[in-house]
């Protein structure tokens, strides 16, 4: 997991081959404008999803973890949103077996730690990084991109 600002991203490139493109179409963009769904950026091995939601409880937010994609998730406007996160090797469980086709697989187990993202910063998350995103209170505006490993 990594925790940052946009204006660091270029530390971040060399990380898997798709992450410097992935970093320069998020500082590009004036994702305020952009609407709301899946936009495919480089066919499926780089797309994001724009989402305006209403965060939940820590309770209501599940740990999920991805086989095929990172995640780079970056606030755009919102106070803030706070993520749980866990080591995937400590998860212990399941809501069900792996969803192949839509990666992603949900789990109970509570998280070992929480950290918050304000508008202007990224996370990173990797197949290793068990998630809980939209943690919070209030509406945000966010941008999660997904990277094919």
């Amino acid at each position: 997991m990594i925790l940052d600002s946009l204006k660091n991203a270029a530390l971040y490139y060399g990380v898997s081959p798709r992450m410097k493109k992935a970093f320069e179409l998020m500082a590009s963009t004036d994702w305020t404008t952009v609407e709301p769904g899946i936009h495919e950026l480089d066919g499926r091995d780089i797309y994001v999803n724009v989402m305006e939601r209403e965060l939940k409880t820590k309770e209501a937010a599940k740990l999920e973890v991805h086989d095929e994609y990172i995640d780079i998730q970056m606030l755009i406007t919102g106070k803030c949103e706070s993520f749980g996160w866990s080591e995937r090797c400590n998860l212990t469980q399941p809501q069900g077996a792996f969803n192949r086709e839509k990666d992603i697989q949900l789990f109970d187990d509570v998280p070992q730690t929480y950290y918050t993202l304000y508008p202007g910063q990224f996370t990173v998350l990797f197949p290793e990084d068990g998630h809980a995103p939209m943690v919070g209170e209030g509406v945000v505006r966010k941008i999660i991109f997904k990277v094919r490993k």
